[in-house]
């Protein structure tokens, strides 16, 4: 659309710019707490200083550029991440940052004054860091990061001198008091806007994760000298689990709300051509938009895992469980208003991966906005959106906020 305020060219140039910062043996790469993500840290800091936005780290390590407003009504925040998997993509958190900025210039240019402080934000570690955790940034933010995560180590350092490293203070860390909306711009990570030719997902809840350890134990035995039948054979009674976990989770998903469920690690002791596999581990990732949904998947599993073949035993441990996020109806509509006005599409949708926002949410009003993304492919190098997409869901950011700001 060519009646935009804000800038295709600028957001597309900050991108790219953006994407050349990365590990030139894997493209698209800077992980946090990498040299890498500090470089790129640097440019981002640059970029809002340029704005003419007041540049802080905060206690948990995030990187802020605040424009003050007229009145002491509090902050609108906007942001995401700028940090990647390994091998990731160009747009998946780095869209958000480079849109928050945008939003913010744009803001600037047509001369727009806010009663609210505008805060523009890149959460440190969204991405599973290599302390293997995530969300360090707005778990900070919401005051909920915990304390034990402090002494993980990776390398020699501690993930509380890391934090240090990049500017932060995590004993200082307390939740943030003053956001009264926070918007998050992202790539959908899924075909649903580009299949359907949408321009907009208005993200109306975060869906719920919760990751299962399950290991089968049976008996190792000689693969040639033990008759079939006489057998506990781990990986078999896995094989048969994984593809009833595989046709449950099709189940629910088929029933209204978004529901998945994958085994996404697999490992098998011990592992030997000539030997009956004797254990088997297994990590499950559900994901539902409704609790109830969840609880009853979790029930359905350990019915399953009491009522294996003779001789295998399970044992089942619930690793993670965070309940679905819903987004704030008053922003959602807000959106869903500025969508028509700048005369996007527009649909409600969930999201089946994990955002800042869904700890934001905790502290504030929180919404989300959706671009395509080809293919709906995301954490891989082939993960692409268009500058025009990404611009136009700029666009309806800006007008959310005028409208939040006036409300």
């Amino acid at each position: 659309m060519s009646n935009l305020h804000v800038r295709t060219d600028r957001i597309d140039a900050d991108l790219t710019a953006l994407s050349l910062i990365t590990d030139p043996d894997r493209p698209w790469t800077r992980r946090a707490f990498s040299p890498r993500f500090d470089e790129g840290r640097n440019w981002l800091a640059a970029r809002f200083a340029e704005a003419g936005l007041t540049v802080t780290t905060d206690a948990g390590g995030n990187l802020i550029g605040t424009r003050k407003g007229t009145e002491s009504l509090g902050t609108i925040m906007l942001g995401s991440h700028s940090d990647t998997v390994p091998d990731g993509g160009r747009f998946d958190g780095v869209a958000g940052v480079i849109v928050a900025l945008e939003v913010a210039r744009s803001l600037a240019e047509r001369g727009i004054e806010l009663r609210h402080d505008l805060a523009v934000t890149d959460f440190l570690a969204e991405e599973v860091s290599v302390f293997g955790v995530s969300c360090i940034g707005s778990r900070a933010m919401a005051g909920v990061l915990p304390d034990s995560w402090r002494p993980l180590q990776h390398e020699g350092r501690s993930l509380d001198q890391a934090m240090r490293d990049v500017g932060g203070d995590p004993a200082s860390i307390i939740a943030r008091s003053d956001i009264r909306a926070f918007l998050e711009l992202h790539i959908e990570q899924g075909p649903v806007l580009e299949s359907s030719g949408t321009d907009i997902g208005l993200v109306t809840t975060i869906a719920g994760i919760t990751r299962v350890e399950v290991i089968l134990t049976g008996r190792p035995d000689h693969a040639g000298t033990t008759p079939m039948g006489h057998r506990a054979d781990a990986l078999v009674a896995a094989s048969g689990l994984i593809a009833a976990i595989d046709a449950e989770a099709t189940t629910r998903s088929g029933q209204g709300s978004h529901f998945t469920a994958t085994v996404g690690e697999f490992s098998i002791e011990p592992g030997a051509a000539n030997v009956v596999p004797g254990q088997v581990r297994m990590l499950i990732d559900a994901r539902s938009e409704e609790r109830a949904e969840m609880l009853g998947f979790l029930d359905w599993l350990d019915r399953s895992t009491r009522s294996l073949p003779e001789g295998i035993s399970a044992e089942v441990t619930r690793l993670s469980d965070n309940p679905p996020t819903g987004m704030d109806p008053a922003l959602v509509d807000h959106l869903e208003s500025a969508s028509a006005r700048v005369g996007a599409s527009a649909k409600r949708m969930v999201s089946g991966a994990g955002h800042d926002a869904a700890f934001m949410a905790r502290i504030a009003p929180a919404a989300m906005v959706f671009v395509p993304c080809l293919g709906g492919r995301s954490h891989c190098p082939e993960e692409w959106a268009e500058a025009a997409d990404i611009a136009l869901g700029a666009e309806v950011l800006a007008e959310t906020v005028i409208a939040v700001d006036q409300s």
